[in-house]
């Protein structure tokens, strides 16, 4: 009750004008760190983004706070991914005012390898599916701001053709490999398995898990079968338990990052750095030539 009161305070503030932005710029309200980059490509000068999670923040875990609540409620556009942040979700749902979209609607989520039941959020991964998603944005700045959608259209297709590039990149850099099956933290990666890649997560689904003696029975064997040289930790979640499997067989921990979010160490990167940090560990992990 005190939330919704405070929330009712700070809604009608901003309605008097103390919080309102001036700027003239459509407001856009993104769930986690792809979405946020991806609507400012498109968007470009002429909207403002707000990044619901922040840097550092594990976005399946996050909690809105009243100020962000209110970003959602006053975004010109919101872009989320349905399932993926219940808090999201649930604001989205009670809140926003302006135009939605859910990003997996456009991204054509496919299901976990081995949870056939459950379709895999982590479709940025593919740029050829954020691709798709910021086409989907430029239609509903378009909308939000008529008089240039010309320009989001055009942003649109100039980033579609970096990530295009970037595809092809991914497609090149690991079409010739001594190894296909990488091992990481959870099971973030499945879509690099377009480009033959198999993902042996550690944890599955959830980043905060705990493996059982089982798994790690299970994967010390894979790794010694398959002559595998690295297991990946990630950035916004402990590396321990990846260190600690690499360190018990004498190989090596390396990072590849999910992008679901920014934090201190990556704060200086974009997700197109980012990927491109992600495609050299692989190659290296992998033998690729």
């Amino acid at each position: 009750m005190r939330l919704l009161l405070a929330l009712g305070l700070l809604l009608a503030t901003t309605a008097c004008g103390s919080l309102t932005n001036d700027s003239g710029k459509v407001q856009v309200a993104a769930g986690f760190y792809p979405l946020a980059w991806a609507a400012q490509q498109v968007g470009g000068h002429r909207v403002e983004v707000t990044n619901l999670t922040q840097p550092g923040a594990e976005p399946h875990d996050l909690e809105l706070t009243i100020k962000e609540t209110v970003a959602i409620a006053e975004a010109d556009v919101v872009v989320y991914e349905k399932g993926f942040q219940p808090a999201v979700d649930d604001s989205v749902a009670q809140n926003a005012q302006g135009a939605t979209l859910d990003a997996g609607t456009v991204a054509h989520l496919q299901p976990f390898a081995d949870q056939p039941d459950q379709t895999d959020p982590h479709f940025w991964q593919d740029p050829l599916r954020l691709a798709d998603v910021g086409d989907a944005l430029a239609r509903e700045l378009g909308k939000a701001d008529p008089r240039h959608r010309a320009a989001y259209a055009a942003n649109a297709r100039t980033l579609r053709h970096t990530l295009v590039r970037l595809d092809h990149e991914y497609a090149d850099g690991l079409a010739h490999c001594a190894r296909h099956t990488i091992v990481t933290t959870h099971d973030a990666f499945g879509y690099l398995g377009k480009y033959g890649l198999s993902v042996e997560p550690i944890t599955g689904l959830s980043p905060g898990a705990e493996p059982t003696p089982a798994d790690l029975s299970r994967l010390q064997d894979l790794i010694r079968t398959d002559g595998i040289t690295t297991v990946f930790s990630e950035t916004l979640v402990s590396a321990k338990t990846a260190q600690t499997l690499a360190g018990d067989l004498g190989i090596r921990s390396a990072v590849l990052d999910p992008i679901e979010g920014l934090s201190d160490r990556t704060a200086g990167q974009d997700y197109l750095s980012l990927m491109h940090h992600n495609l050299h560990a692989l190659e290296n992990a992998d033998g690729c030539r």
